[in-house]
């Protein structure tokens, strides 16, 4: 099973598409929008005393499945209510949502129980008929993320709108396309502005069905620390047993709310019904969901976290110090290959590595998802540094 894992992940393709994705998670670019307090104005006039929750339907089915599921969310937690009137499915045949008669479902649902509403919008055409029928908030999904024709298209279609407008990631992780959807919303006029992960595609076998990828959130909230960032643990989760554990580990993220998709009949859904949970389940999660602080005035805790950041802060450094040691043992390396023509990549030194350092990285507690986040990303550099002194 070990070894199986190995081969699959070690393919020649894999390996250029891994180094491709990783290539662009961080890569450095200017942004086009100022972080500015105002952006988290529209969610602070709600003033809740918990997290934002959106919450509804993947898809509106029926009238009476929107207004039920509705009522079952009008007292909770639950501000906004979600429900996907055009469906972008993968591949076609299945179920691609009702269209505009579903906003009339809204309209009605609205009216009864007071709940925002909020749909997936795609193109103009979606956000004109939002519009005509006074939705409260549109979001983009992680499909038309990926085009920033598709959402440009939408921001002149909203042009100084007042309302408001989440920007999923898109599916692969990339973090300047992100941003880039969020920065052509802004520079539309629009301030009331949020951001939806809701994790991203893989190649590996995963738990998830989409995985978090934690660390480009939060480098989303590192450059823009006060616009509004939300989960969606269903789409990350795929599975309805797991949508609490991944709402707790956001908010203990400090994010600022949750999208969780909710149905009276998940098991029979329309679409996506595995990830989906009853009202009566939300209810209880947001009951047991904890909200942690972000810092406190008591001086021992202080004192021993003081100490405790300085001891990562020193260890930090050793591991650069060891790094830039093996980035130059790399170089040499390089320089040998070029005296006798050899190729840069060694498939058959690379899964020795693998195989080696997830054995020992198990035996120290680390898990192997993380050993091999770690050693690809280190042996890429050491490809750059070899590549630029055989082709130097």
């Amino acid at each position: 099973m070990f070894f199986a894992r190995i081969n699959a992940i070690f393919s020649k393709r894999y390996i250029a598409l891994y180094y491709l994705c990783f290539l662009t998670h961080f890569r450095d670019f200017k942004l086009h929008m100022e972080n500015d307090k105002q952006l988290h104005q529209w969610l602070d006039d709600f003033k809740l005393a918990h997290p934002l929750v959106i919450a509804g339907p993947c898809s509106a089915e029926t009238e009476d499945q929107v207004l039920a599921v509705a009522r079952g969310l009008s007292n909770s937690d639950v501000s906004i209510f979600r429900a996907g009137i055009w469906k972008p499915r993968t591949r076609p045949g299945g179920f691609e949502g009702v269209g505009a008669i579903g906003l009339k479902w809204l309209q009605k649902a609205k009216a009864e129980t007071g709940l925002l509403m909020a749909v997936e919008v795609a193109n103009a055409t979606h956000v004109k008929l939002a519009l005509e029928h006074d939705i409260d908030v549109l979001w983009i999904g992680a499909r038309t993320t990926v085009n920033p024709f598709a959402v440009q298209e939408i921001a002149d279609a909203l042009e100084n709108s007042d309302k408001i407008v989440l920007v999923k990631n898109p599916v692969n992780p990339d973090l300047a396309l992100w941003i880039g959807g969020i920065e052509r919303i802004y520079n539309a006029g629009i301030r009331k502005i949020g951001a939806v992960h809701r994790g991203f595609s893989t190649y590996d076998k995963s738990k998830y069905r989409n995985i978090p990828e934690w660390q480009l959130a939060i480098e989303l909230q590192s450059r823009l620390p006060d616009l509004p960032l939300i989960c969606d643990p269903s789409h990350i989760t795929g599975r309805r047993d797991m949508i609490r554990e991944v709402s707790q580990q956001a908010l203990d993220l400090n994010y600022d709310g949750l999208m969780i998709e909710t149905h009276t009949d998940p098991d029979n859904a329309w679409s996506d019904a595995a990830q989906q949970i009853t009202p009566e389940r939300l209810k209880q999660i947001c009951r047991e969901l904890k909200i942690r602080e972000e810092t406190t005035l008591a001086d021992d805790f202080n004192f021993q976290m003081a100490k405790l950041r300085a001891s990562i802060d020193e260890t930090d450094t050793k591991i650069l110090e060891l790094l830039g040691n093996r980035m130059k043992i790399s170089d040499r390396i390089g320089v040998l290959k070029k005296s006798e023509n050899i190729s840069v990549l060694q498939a058959l030194r690379w899964r020795e590595i693998l195989v080696k350092m997830i054995a020992e990285g198990q035996e120290k507690g680390l898990s192997e998802d993380f050993i091999l986040r770690l050693f690809r990303a280190v042996h890429q550099e050491s490809i750059a540094h070899q590549e630029k002194i055989i082709n130097g």
